[in-house]
């Protein structure tokens, strides 16, 4: 945003310099970037002089061409050829020097015109920029001194701009008043003397006639709206003085009325808008648009409202989208004679969804979607009809037409001093609170010894608790002028063991360490990637009620859509080799529960890694293919990182809408609870993203690994003193049998004395019944007590196979 150092001085008198404003404005929490000085012409008209016309003669090849000398100041004359028809000799002029680069960046030279050389230009208004007639050059009185700078002569004078920013909340500061009034209570509560002067609207009269009548259809979108018509006005363009302003911050003038629409925009901070009243049929109706209804804006663009879109309507149509942008057939123009001043407070959510669903930002949008002042309406509105009068002649029609069914009052909040104070840090004492909030024009409505109750400004929109009240004194004392105190007073609570956030980071970099990239994703997404699932259904989405585009207008239910789309625009940039991982939070819908509650929604966090491509070749090491073995003994590790035993978790086909192959880890129980999927991603899902190779991937639910991770706990023994025994058998079994079945029923028939079973090679083939498989497993035998003998391992082992015989059909290979 733009300040006007000189415009600012209209408001608030005070002796302070542009970079003591700028430092006063960034402690009270007004961020500034800069203080410029910024020239009214562009290039200050450097190099433009006041001279004396000394000859003119007609140009011999050329019917309106002049040969002329001048006196710039310089020791001797200077030789100019100029077309002009009124130059004469004797004449004072302004005249570019050679070298000068006038407005528009164009760069007098030295040149030959018809064969006669001309060393510079005497020039007009518009050549200048300080005007826009053409019709000859500019003629100054005889008592111009030659030589003397145009700058100089014209008093053109440098501007001090200061841009700054404003956080969401000070949406009160987006204008010369409010940072006026923020300055005003600083400077007061430091005694510095200064006065502030808001112009007075009590000039305003109401008069005879018939106004443009005005009906509110939905005051829940409108809460205020006033409308002041005007008649007997010409459009112009705008008085130096206007354009002055508004070009200080960066404004083009347009005409006047509309150029005072915009000047009482940034003076107050309260957005209005001007119809053409002739273009108003019958009456001004405030209400929400036809779902599908047109209206052509300002910008030539035709657009299709939503039933949630505030309209300004007549009888016959939408003439403006309420707060956001004007309509194309009711604006002001040269034939207008006749205007109606718009001066409303609209509802924040709904402008603010308006101008996102219609992707429009606008001066007025803005403030209107972070909480416009509801007093400044009429006042803005009775200012504009003053200042238009004023610059474009007028008078005011019948009465000022206001809607205002239930007053917005300010915000009533009790204050205690001594609470205060503690939360702060430091005592200022009653009277340097009550100063600051004087100041700030805050409203006492009773005074207490030990506190008082006060009224808000209604500008102040996020003024509402004490809490509050303390940021505003805070910011206007100092936060600098708050001492460090001597001694430290803070509550030590125990934290969860172990910690979560603690956990998250060691996985975090235990992947890093075995060579994933951290990714990071949105977390809003497009619905059409879940409406071929069966897993992530796309009833089950949550939608975004106003998306700010279709590509984002749901949340994602999976982290594994993401990670196909990192690997997608990974490959679109020739990097073909991936291996990464993220950690966020995935969302659902629960169709059998009320949406209308957070019981109807789950959300739940998850680790997602994808591995992809083949990595590049390095000398020291085989190469080594992205594959479901390797990203299974990733998973594995990490498990193992945190003592979770996947041989006690119960596995399971991975969903085939999502992997080609794959497997899930549950928790075993009544209803098993979901730890991790992974697996090879189907060929077909990943076609829709553009990937042609192979991706790997695997989701953790986070919550569901850390219950694991809590109900660990860790324990010391002394390491055994007696060897294991190792043995090998190969068994034949049906397809059906699966690994886990194996190892679990083998762990039981050796009691005590098995501490592994590894399953090590896999046959199928032609040497071998159909239907059956081969499976070699190594055991791992130890007594924690004494030496195992023969006999003990033999007997274990033949308990084994007996088992294993008994209960899965295998068979001695």
């Amino acid at each position: 945003m733009k300040l006007s150092y000189s415009w600012l001085k209209d408001y608030l008198k005070c002796d302070l310099t542009p970079d003591q404003v700028a430092e006063a404005m960034t402690s009270i929490g007004i961020e500034v970037d800069s203080v410029q000085m910024q020239e009214v012409i562009p290039g200050g008209l450097k190099g433009v002089v006041v001279a004396r016309v000394l000859t003119c003669e007609p140009h011999p090849d050329s019917d309106h061409l002049h040969i002329t000398t001048v006196n710039d100041g310089s020791p001797e004359p200077v030789q100019v050829v100029c077309g002009a028809p009124n130059v004469a000799a004797g004449q004072k002029v302004l005249f570019a020097q050679s070298g000068t680069v006038l407005p528009g960046d164009f760069k007098i030279k030295k040149s030959k015109i018809r064969g006669v050389e001309s060393f510079g230009m005497i020039c007009a208004e518009d050549e200048l920029g300080i005007g826009s007639s053409h019709d000859g050059i500019m003629v100054l009185p005889e008592s111009a001194v030659p030589g003397t700078p145009a700058k100089d002569y014209l008093g053109l004078k440098d501007e001090a701009v200061i841009e700054y920013e404003i956080t969401a909340n000070r949406i009160d500061a987006a204008s010369h008043i409010g940072v006026a009034r923020d300055l005003y209570g600083y400077l007061k509560s430091r005694d510095i003397p200064c006065e502030l002067c808001i112009p007075s609207v009590e000039a305003f009269r109401e008069a005879d006639g018939e106004a443009i009548p005005v009906e509110v259809l939905d005051s829940a979108g409108a809460p205020r709206y006033c409308g002041i018509t005007l008649t007997g006005v010409k459009v112009a363009p705008s008085p130096e003085w206007l354009q002055e302003k508004l070009l200080s911050i960066g404004l083009k003038p347009i005409n006047n009325v509309v150029d005072i629409s915009n000047f009482v925009l940034f003076e107050t901070g309260q957005p209005l808008h001007t119809f053409d009243a002739d273009k108003v049929e019958g009456k001004v109706i405030v209400r929400r648009a036809a779902e599908g209804e047109k209206i052509r804006t300002l910008d030539g663009v035709e657009r299709s409202l939503h039933a949630s879109d505030m309209v300004i309507a007549n009888l016959s149509g939408p003439m403006c989208i309420a707060g956001v942008f004007g309509g194309e057939d009711s604006g002001v123009s040269d034939a207008t004679t006749e205007v109606f001043i718009e001066g409303a407070y609209f509802d924040p959510g709904s402008v603010r969804k308006t101008a996102k669903s219609q992707t429009l930002s606008t001066d007025a949008s803005f403030r209107f979607e972070r909480g416009a002042d509801p007093e400044a309406a009429l006042y803005a509105a009775k200012r504009a009809a003053l200042l238009i009068q004023e610059v474009a002649g007028g008078q005011v029609v019948g009465r000022v037409q206001e809607v205002y069914p239930q007053p917005i009052g300010r915000a009533r909040i009790d204050l205690d001093y001594g609470r205060i104070q503690r939360f702060i840090g430091k005592e200022l004492g009653k009277e340097t609170i009550e100063k600051i909030l004087e100041g700030l024009n805050y409203e006492f409505l009773e005074k207490r010894a030990e506190g008082a109750l006060v009224a808000a400004p209604t500008y102040m929109v996020d003024v509402t608790r004490e809490c509050d009240v303390v940021e505003e004194i805070l910011r206007i004392y100092g936060y600098n002028n708050i001492e460090l105190p001597q001694t430290l007073r803070m509550s030590v609570q125990p934290s969860r063991q172990p910690e979560p956030e603690a956990i998250r980071n060691a996985i975090s970099n235990f992947l890093a360490a075995n060579g994933f990239v951290e990714t990071m994703n949105n977390s809003l997404t497009k619905e059409d990637y879940y409406t071929k699932l069966q897993t992530f259904p796309a009833e089950r989405c949550v939608r975004i009620v106003n998306p700010l585009s279709q590509d984002l207008n749901v949340m994602r239910q999976t982290l594994l859509l993401n990670g196909l789309e990192v690997v997608a625009y990974n490959l679109n940039r020739q990097a073909t080799s991936l291996k990464f991982f993220e950690y966020g939070s995935v969302y659902q819908r629960l169709p059998e529960k009320d949406g209308a509650t957070l019981e109807g929604y789950e959300e739940h966090r998850c680790f997602s890694l994808v591995l992809s491509g083949t990595p590049d070749k390095v000398w020291r090491t085989p190469v080594q293919k992205s594959s479901f073995f390797a990203l299974k003994g990733y998973v594995e590790a990490l498990f193992a990182r945190y003592r979770v035993d996947v041989q006690t978790l119960q596995p399971g086909a991975a969903p085939a809408d999502l992997f080609a192959e794959g497997i899930t880890y549950s928790l075993p129980g009544k209803e098993p609870k979901l730890l991790a999927t992974l697996g090879t991603l189907q060929p077909a899902l990943c076609k829709r993203f553009g990937v042609k190779q192979p991706v790997f991937a695997a989701e953790i639910n986070w919550e569901v690994f850390f219950s694991l991770v809590k109900r660990d706990k860790f324990s010391f023994k002394e390491l055994p003193k007696f060897p294991e025994v190792r043995r090998d058998l190969a068994l034949l079994l049906d397809e059906g049998v699966a690994y886990g079945d194996v190892r679990k029923a083998a762990i039981k028939a050796g009691k005590k004395l098995i501490k592994s079973v590894t399953l090590f090679d896999v046959y199928r083939g032609d040497k071998i019944p159909a239907g059956k498989k081969q499976y070699a497993l190594n055991f791992v035998l130890q007594d924690p007590e004494r030496t195992l003998t023969d006999a003990d391992v033999e007997n274990t082992m033949n308990r084994v196979l007996t088992t294993l015989q008994n209960e899965l059909g295998a068979t001695l290979r």
